[in-house]
């Protein structure tokens, strides 16, 4: 069987799409992948297949960048189309005409998801949302099936496609995993965040949550920051605060160059603002946290407070309260036995529940059930 996943938003090493999806399934299928701008050549066993990005507005993206993504795949010529972007449901309802066999992937509540966007007029927003909701309803029954990222956007899907299935997204067992899970123990009082560094994951909070902290006892709490600013402003607005002297901006970093960063970290920060669209998904970065035995300190929302204190891996804040979150790194900074402790629980916790391995024989056998 002859797969191919598609999108026309994430860089095609996207960590879901290519690393977790694309990789596992090469190893059972022949496997395709397009994206924009992604090189025209094999890599891990994957046949990349690139296409040109048009332009760098929305339009041009859901229009032009479209467009090409769907004449690329259809070169292709695959019997399994998987893919993961809401603007191209069309596409898939396209090729689901020609015979073939079509996956949604839906990554997150985008009708929540739209309540969200500050780019979008507030009178658009609930019109937009609602249209969006009915849209992927009446594709959803169309497709083959409908995978899903967290079980709260299965539960919706469901009522759409009895083949809906929750794929979530857990880390690879070994990636993270540390030679020496006291790592913590022996380096100094180091915090990281690796991620999108937007205003709503939470940035500025936990910028001046780092002066709060030096500017009490502390000496020279610093925090490794990995990732790309959304904007060249949100950048400026980040330097002109307090905390800016003490945080490292590392840039954007590979998946081995993240690994040396939590190697050296005795915390992790998920602290990603209270919209709908976040509380009920799962931050993939947390879960690479407990991975790598360190402790997190992570959004005080329902669902991540019930992984978070069930496991006895962290502390949960309010992520709008600077002095919340450095009360809570200070507190894991002043007891290292415990801290040492919630990191071995967080990794325990991946071991057992929350790795992609079992995730992945979702996916497969939902995959050899259209192939018979």
């Amino acid at each position: 069987m002859k797969v191919c996943h598609i999108t026309s938003v994430h860089i095609y090493n996207d960590t879901r799409i290519f690393v977790k999806e694309c990789q596992s399934l090469a190893q059972h299928y022949e496997t395709h992948l397009v994206a924009p701008d992604a090189p025209d050549k094999t890599i891990e066993g994957i046949h990349c297949h690139g296409v040109l990005k048009s332009g760098s507005n929305r339009l041009s993206r859901m229009t032009s960048t479209v467009r090409s993504v769907f004449k690329k795949a259809l070169e292709v010529d695959a019997d399994v189309y998987h893919f993961h972007d809401p603007e191209l449901i069309f596409s898939g309802m396209m090729l689901k005409k020609r015979g073939k066999k079509v996956f949604y992937d839906v990554h997150e509540d985008v009708p929540k998801q739209i309540l969200s966007k500050d780019w979008l007029p507030n009178v658009l927003k609930k019109p937009l949302g609602l249209m969006t909701r009915n849209l992927e309803a009446f594709a959803s029954k169309k497709f083959d099936g409908i995978v899903t990222a967290t079980p709260e956007i299965t539960e919706r899907f469901e009522a759409y496609n009895d083949q809906t299935i929750t794929v979530q997204n857990f880390p690879l067992l070994d990636e993270w995993e540390q030679e020496d899970n006291n790592n913590a123990q022996t380096f100094d009082n180091k915090a990281a965040y690796i991620g999108s560094i937007t205003k709503p994951r939470g940035i500025l909070e936990i910028i001046q949550a780092f002066g709060k902290i030096n500017g009490g006892t502390n000496e020279n709490v610093r925090l490794l920051l990995g990732g790309k600013f959304g904007t060249p402003e949100l950048e400026n607005k980040a330097q002109q605060l307090n905390g800016w002297q003490y945080v490292d901006f590392l840039g954007w970093l590979g998946r081995n160059e993240v690994r040396e960063v939590l190697n050296q970290a005795k915390v992790g920060l998920v602290l990603i603002h209270p919209e709908p669209r976040y509380k009920v998904s799962y931050p993939v970065k947390m879960f690479e946290y407990m991975s790598a035995g360190i402790p997190v300190v992570a959004s005080d929302f329902p669902l991540w407070k019930g992984i978070v204190e069930h496991n006895e891996c962290g502390i949960c804040v309010d992520p709008l309260d600077p002095s919340a979150i450095a009360d809570a790194i200070q507190f894991i900074l002043d007891h290292p036995e415990q801290a040492k402790k919630m990191g071995q629980n967080g990794r325990h916790a991946v071991t057992e529940k929350y790795s992609w391995e079992p995730e992945f024989k979702k996916l497969l056998e939902s995959y050899q059930k259209i192939s018979r």
